[in-house]
């Protein structure tokens, strides 16, 4: 923990702002829709074909601008600016249970911070992380945030020689873009000498398209195990199942049959001119559905797009279909990189302490995203060796 002199020092630096204070991506937005949204008058004409157009209409070489979209622009602009700011999740989190109990290691300069009633703009010194690592660990504060910036490096596990030795319990918030960046992020609370293992929860919202994110980090993670160790089920560290991976081979042969469902009128609540209208993307021509259909990545990002009621009825039956084919392949014995992985139905056993304890890792079926708890398993032949390529992870995450 620091001294009182450095934390004197810091309150001089500290300034308390009357004004409410927002640190979202409010006024990004704002201007966004300032400059960017389509006010510009279009007028129909036909040409020398026949065929109905339309073009902008320009008066002394100057745009003329539509009122109806000017004043649906302002409209916009308006209800948007009158929303309450919503922070970030690392400020919320530290706004929520404050600096005496949360621990931030990450490389911001300035941070927000609540004093009673008013919000303070605190400054953090270069040396802020190392005083906030050794206070997590010396059991000074329960919770511990960290960013990329402290993923690397340092050691935020239960080792048996520091004071707090509880269970850590893992959210991995945002995972970002980099599957080794990942990896390393989660080793800081997973490594040797440690009194216990880690419990990891990866989190999303209700939101469905936001499944796409985690599925992005989840193929990179199964790519970078095929590469470094010619495994591919060991590349996750058995956080995803095979249906969290959106972009895999079962995922594209799941969104060929959505397709075939969606011509065929099969699917409750969207229809094909529904889909077709709210993606941008045709499924049909004159001969009937196309033999070359959008691959797995343009459907997933103009899911992102499209309204949150719109994405859970798409993203709900093509779960359904993928869900169908990754236990059809576990059913017909088929699916050798799955078996490793989903063996006894999402019961993953491995080992996790140099001293060859040997735990279970149990997920919720009904739940994608979130391991539940972490129970006691029995020694056996097949243990053993699981527990000689968990060595190799251990080593690899140090």
């Amino acid at each position: 923990m620091p001294s009182n002199k450095p934390q004197k020092r810091r309150k001089k630096r500290e300034f308390v702002l009357d004004v409410p204070i927002t640190t979202d991506a409010r006024e990004y937005v704002l201007d966004y829709l300032a400059h960017s949204f389509p006010v510009q008058l279009y007028e129909p004409f036909t040409d020398s074909e026949g065929n109905l157009s339309s073009r902008p209409v320009f008066r002394d070489g100057q745009p003329v601008e539509s009122r109806e979209a000017v004043a649906r622009r302002n409209e916009l602009i308006e209800r948007l600016a009158s929303l309450p700011p919503v922070p970030g999740a690392l400020d919320q989190i530290v706004q929520r249970f404050g600096t005496d109990l949360v621990a931030e290691v990450t490389g911001r300069s300035r941070r927000v911070v609540r004093r009673g009633d008013r919000l303070a703009v605190e400054n953090r010194a270069a040396s802020a992380n190392l005083a906030e690592n050794a206070a997590f660990m010396d059991d000074m504060k329960r919770i511990l945030v960290f960013s990329e910036a402290g993923g690397t490096g340092r050691s935020y596990h239960a080792e048996l020689s520091a004071r707090n030795r509880r269970l850590r319990v893992h959210y991995l918030l945002e995972p970002g873009w980099k599957a080794d960046a990942a990896i390393q992020g989660l080793g800081r609370t997973n490594r040797t000498n440690q009194a216990q293992p880690p419990l990891f929860r990866p989190i999303a919202t209700d939101v469905k398209a936001e499944k796409r994110f985690l599925s992005t980090i989840a193929r990179r993670l199964d790519t970078l195990g095929a590469i470094t160790r010619g495994q591919r089920q060991t590349g996750g560290q058995g956080l995803f199942r095979p249906e969290d991976n959106l972009e895999s081979h079962y995922a594209r042969d799941a969104l060929r049959q959505l397709y075939l469902l969606l011509v065929r009128g099969k699917v409750e609540g969207c229809s094909l001119e529904m889909f077709e209208d709210a993606t941008g993307l045709r499924l049909t021509d004159a001969n009937g559905i196309k033999d070359e259909l959008p691959p797995i990545t343009t459907f997933l990002n103009r899911l992102v797009a499209l309204t949150i009621d719109l994405q859970g009825v798409l993203f709900t039956a093509f779960e359904q279909l993928l869900n169908a084919k990754v236990e059809g392949a576990i059913a017909s014995g088929g699916a050798a990189t799955l078996r490793h992985v989903v063996a006894d139905r999402g019961h993953a056993r491995r080992s996790v302490s140099p001293q060859s304890r040997h735990y279970g890792f149990a997920r919720d079926r009904k739940s994608a995203l979130s391991p539940t708890l972490l129970l006691p398993a029995r020694r056996s032949q097949p243990d053993r060796d699981l527990a000689g390529d968990d060595r190799h992870r251990h080593r690899s995450l140090r």
